[in-house]
């Protein structure tokens, strides 16, 4: 079988590290930090290991280490030095640099590690808003445009999942004569990334709020069937790569037509909805996690 090997161009490189290009290309010529393929036209091509060391050797920068001493230290050498950086940082792009790392090496006790660190500083709320959303928002993109494959996304979601469970179990129901707003999170049908749903699910249930999470793949129809129910239900999607951007202005118009006589209201988030006008008061539109969970704790 040939091995497929995955590349990488600077701007994908600029995107992942957040290091701007002409500082890479810097960094390459004065100090060979990097040896990237070139195409005939002189286009620069990286592999993944360039990516994870270009990771590295920003973190330890971050962290007061000179680039010149940087560039004459081995693999080995930089790995001790990425896990022995001090933990009182309050930097979060300390921390999504770490998570980055983890994920690019399947480092599944470096990513426990790092996550445990930042919730015993922080607290479980702000590992949620601080660090996760932002760093499944960067994961999302990066999916998106190939910049990673898919097994990545996988292994990091599903270690978010596991402990986003867990902390839901944890929280005690809500009380029997609860009346105040009442939400049903779901993903629009094709759209199965469920995460940034799963942390706004938690974060509702322990602010108090009656959180129904229904997942993946749920057709607008069954939201108008709870309406009888739940007059006044606000239903909730974060969107990874359902709708696609020229195709928001017809779905929003299809979930006004499905939800016509019914008290439901929606919000949606994600990057797609960033620049859209919403089509009615009925439907708030959020560019990112933050903004949404802002909105609905405020309600």
């Amino acid at each position: 079988m040939t091995e497929v090997v995955q590349e990488f161009s600077i701007k994908d490189l600029e995107h992942f590290t957040g290091i701007k290009a002409h500082t890479i290309r810097a960094w390459e010529q004065r100090y060979g930090l990097l040896n990237p393929r070139r195409t005939s036209t002189n286009i620069r091509f990286y592999t993944s290991e360039d990516l994870k060391h270009l990771l590295n050797v920003s973190l330890l920068n971050q962290n007061g280490h000179k680039i010149s001493h940087i560039a004459s230290m081995g693999k080995t050498e930089i790995n001790t030095a990425i896990r022995s950086l001090g933990t009182a940082t309050t930097s979060e792009e300390h921390w999504l640099g770490m998570l980055k790392i983890s994920m690019l090496n399947f480092d599944e006790q470096l990513f426990r590690s790092v996550s445990k660190t930042f919730e015993d500083q922080s607290g479980f709320s702000d590992l949620l808003l601080r660090l996760y959303l932002p760093f499944m928002g960067q994961i999302g993109m990066l999916w998106l445009t190939s910049a990673i494959c898919p097994a990545h996304e996988h292994f990091v979601s599903n270690l978010i999942r596991q402990r986003l469970f867990r902390a839901v179990d944890e929280l005690p129901p809500v009380d029997v004569g609860y009346d105040d707003d009442v939400f049903a999170l779901f993903l629009p049908e094709r759209e199965i990334h469920d995460i940034s749903l799963l942390m706004v699910h938690y974060l509702l249930r322990k602010a108090g709020y009656r959180s129904i999470f229904l997942g993946q793949s749920v057709p607008l129809e069954d939201l108008a069937q709870m309406a009888p129910q739940f007059p006044d239900l606000k239903c909730v999607a974060y969107c990874t790569t359902f709708p696609a951007e020229n195709g928001v202005k017809d779905y929003l118009r299809r979930v006004l037509r499905e939800a016509a006589g019914t008290g439901l209201s929606f919000h949606f988030a994600g990057r797609v909805f960033a620049g859209a006008e919403s089509p009615d008061d009925r439907i708030i539109l959020h560019g990112d996690g933050q903004s949404l969970i802002g909105a609905l704790l405020s309600t």
